[in-house]
């Protein structure tokens, strides 16, 4: 039976089903549920807060309706939902759901900070196509789990997240690097970044990352899947 990893996405995003196939090995089969919002348009900067407390909100049904199909490792492919919890609430939120469901379930941020690990990566540049505050939530949630910010980056002109372009994305990695930083994070599971992160790692000769890398990266080294997928960056490469 191949290993079955679950994805909880909000709704509008159109960008991260086929990115996780992508990078997914054969032996594997991913499954997506939409998790339920009540309104405001998805993707934009306006409305986010609200958006992400109402999919936490509702998370634990989410859960138990992808847990239907019996999946190995189930991942929270949202990472703002993290920003807006901060550590405690996350880790809780986490917990209740493992609790219920009986499956490993993970979240694109803690899979950034299982990434920026086992990179052995301290310094970090990051860079989102989020507002600025929610540029600042991200840089204080990635201090919170003891990583130095020396660079952050919002993407200028966004009217709304899932309209941006792989292009873009680079732009933006590459604008926020610094020399200081041991890494790029590209933040944001929506925004087209996956085709982009072994050219940002040539380019700029350290590890490339982004939500979505590492949270495929993590489930399947949760669910003890070996496979290395290649041309998406050393993450994908690396022991």
């Amino acid at each position: 039976m191949p290993t079955r990893i679950g994805f909880l996405l909000p709704p509008g995003n159109p960008t991260t089903e086929p990115e996780v196939i992508r990078l997914a090995p054969r032996s594997v089969t991913v499954h997506f549920h939409r998790m339920y919002v009540a309104g405001g348009v998805p993707g934009a900067h306006e409305g986010q807060e609200e958006r992400n407390r109402q999919m936490v909100e509702h998370m634990e049904e989410s859960a138990r309706l992808l847990a239907l199909v019996k999946p190995d490792v189930m991942v929270l492919a949202h990472t703002a939902s993290s920003y807006t919890l901060g550590k405690e609430g996350e880790a809780e939120l986490v917990a209740r759901i493992e609790k219920q469901t009986k499956v490993p379930f993970l979240t694109a941020f803690a899979s950034v900070r299982a990434a920026l690990s086992h990179l052995k990566v301290k310094r970090v540049a990051l860079a989102t196509p989020y507002a600025h505050a929610w540029t600042l939530r991200g840089k204080a949630h990635l201090e919170a789990h003891g990583f130095e910010v020396v660079s952050f980056r919002s993407l200028e002109g966004v009217a709304n997240i899932y309209d941006e372009t792989p292009e873009r994305a680079y732009a933006l990695a590459k604008g926020a690097d610094v020399p200081q930083a041991q890494a790029v994070f590209l933040s944001g599971v929506g925004m087209p970044t996956i085709e982009v992160l072994a050219r940002l790692e040539k380019d700029l000769g350290k590890p490339a990352i982004s939500s979505c890398s590492a949270m495929v990266w993590n489930a399947l080294r949760i669910a003890n899947v070996a496979a290395r997928v290649k041309g998406y960056g050393r993450l994908f490469e690396s022991p």
